[in-house]
């Protein structure tokens, strides 16, 4: 394929190919999305976890150790004034108190190196007021003021005013801590938020690109090969596939269209076979209409001659037999045998040349009729060989009459002619239904007719004896064979039958016939036949 300077192609890239980068992007681009979702949810996490159990419980529990300390100025202020030992009871409580504070801010503030310093001032300057002030008046006896209350009042004062500025300061910086630790989590979560209307909106996207993708990658060109093969299936077979989409589609489209010109060459010498081969049939067809006029033509045309030829050497036999020497009686008797011979030849090419010509009236019949009288017309033969005939019931067809007369009468004539010597002749037929056809058998116990003749016997004036051994023209089962083809059957001789050694010999014919024959063209017109046959008749 030719380029035009300066483009360049994709890669060719197939369907797999293609699938396998898509699903590795997106991948690659979910899981980092995934993984800043993830990094954002755990520092809001974390955030909101130092916030809610750090931050808070910080500022809130010094508020609480403030109050404890205020706790133990009253008591001993109002002891060392009064010197009522009621008044060491909150002092007690408060140092009680400031320690448990004590205790959870140093495990809260752990790690957070400012702000345990800032609780360490505060324990310093808590300390040094307990050493100089509050331990020495809680000391005092009860009853009566404490004289330490009076001469370190002003000291009191100061290092419980510098008590509680450390306190205030500590305050001030965790309530610092807090507020921007707020401030962190609300952009956390600000942060968050986006992040994950981020992925939505990636997500989105990517099915938008994956859909596309697919659709232009691979829907659209499927599309588009079924629309050329439906195209090409609705009879269009000149339409071409194109080829679109990934490597391995075009290939397949390539190699449809390839086998489409394939079948566009089949078609194509198809359909020059088939015109050579109706032309080929028309022809046959015209071939054997002249053929077959010529049989009958030829035939007619021979019976006047002959018919003189025959007449003359038997009147040659009455007036001059016995006058001249035996060699002229011999040929005379050549000539007559012949002239009888011809005309048996030729009335037996006349009937064949009739069938699905002449006789050609298909009407519903009843087979058992026809059979008896195919009988009553061997039925002087029949006596003669003694013969028994058996046979089974048989059906109703639609058939021509006199064609299924004669295929009776010829096959049954055949049982009974070619009977073995010093044996009664057993016939037996047999039908029985076959799918759409009826299969009839005609099984006899004569002498049989060899393999290698079972196709032979079937062909025009084939004879396997001589006219001296018996009589007949050869013609008997050619035209069973005609009529049961017209009729839409088929015709043989069972070579199993007969063949071993130890069973009774004997003839085995197997027919079919159509309970409706197929439709066949109508008999050919032979010009001239009906006024020969006319005249046939009147002759005779």
């Amino acid at each position: 394929m030719n380029r035009l300077p300066g483009t360049r192609t994709l890669p060719a890239w197939t369907t797999r190919r293609w699938l396998r980068a898509g699903v590795a992007v997106s991948a690659v681009v979910l899981a980092l999305l995934g993984g800043a979702g993830a990094w954002a949810l755990g520092r809001t996490a974390s955030l909101t976890d130092n916030l809610v159990n750090v931050k808070s419980p910080a500022l809130s529990t010094s508020f609480r150790l403030e109050s404890a300390l205020l706790n133990q100025e009253t008591g001993i202020r109002g002891y060392g004034l009064t010197g009522t030992p009621d008044f060491l009871a909150p002092y007690r409580q408060g140092l009680a108190d400031q320690a448990t504070y004590t205790g959870n801010l140093s495990a809260l503030l752990h790690g957070d190196r400012a702000r345990t310093q800032d609780l360490k001032a505060v324990q310093e300057a808590a300390a040094t007021w307990q050493e100089r002030i509050a331990r020495p008046i809680s000391t005092a006896p009860a009853g009566a003021p404490a004289p330490v209350a009076l001469t370190r009042a002003a000291e009191g004062k100061a290092t419980f005013n510098a008590l509680r500025a450390a306190l205030g300061e500590q305050q001030e910086r965790l309530r610092a801590d807090r507020v921007r630790a707020v401030d962190e989590l609300s952009a956390a979560m600000t942060l968050r938020n986006w992040i994950f209307a981020t992925i939505a909106v990636v997500i989105a996207a990517l099915a938008v690109l994956v859909s596309a993708a697919l659709r232009r990658g691979i829907t659209t060109p499927l599309e588009k090969l079924g629309s050329d093969a439906r195209t090409i299936a609705a009879g269009d077979f000149d339409h071409p596939i194109s080829e679109t989409g990934p490597a391995d589609l075009r290939r397949l489209s390539g190699e449809i269209d390839s086998m489409r010109r394939r079948l566009v060459r089949e078609l194509a010498f198809t359909e020059e076979a088939r015109f050579r081969l109706d032309a080929q049939a028309a022809d046959l067809q015209r071939s054997n209409a002249e053929l077959e006029q010529f049989a009958y033509v030829a035939s007619h045309d021979l019976q006047e001659p002959l018919r003189k030829v025959s007449s003359f050497t038997q009147l040659l036999q009455r007036r001059y037999g016995g006058q001249l020497d035996a060699k002229a009686d011999q040929y005379i008797d050549y000539a007559v045998d012949g002239a009888n011979r011809m005309q048996v030849l030729i009335n037996d090419l006349l009937d064949f040349s009739r069938v699905g010509r002449v006789h050609h009236e298909l009407k519903e019949l009843d087979l058992e009729d026809v059979f008896e009288q195919s009988l009553g017309s061997l039925s002087v033969s029949a006596e003669e060989a003694e013969a028994v005939i058996e046979h089974d019931p048989l059906p109703a067809l639609v058939a021509d009459p006199t064609q299924m007369g004669m295929l009776w009468q010829n096959l049954l004539g055949n049982a009974i002619k070619f009977r073995r010597p010093g044996h009664t002749p057993r016939i037996r037929v047999g039908a029985e239904r076959d799918g759409d056809l009826w299969r009839f058998t005609v099984t006899d116990n004569g002498i049989g007719i060899a393999p290698e003749y079972a196709e032979k016997v079937f062909v025009i004036f084939q004879r396997l004896h001589t006219k001296d051994a018996y009589a007949g023209s050869g013609i008997g089962l050619a035209m069973c064979k005609k009529i049961v083809e017209f009729h839409g059957g088929t015709i043989a001789v069972d070579p199993a039958y007969g063949s071993d050694p130890d069973s009774e010999p004997g003839t085995r014919i197997v027919f079919t016939l159509a309970a409706k024959p197929p439709p066949t063209p109508g008999p050919y017109p032979v010009e001239g036949a009906a006024d020969t046959e006319r005249g046939a008749k009147q002759a005779s």
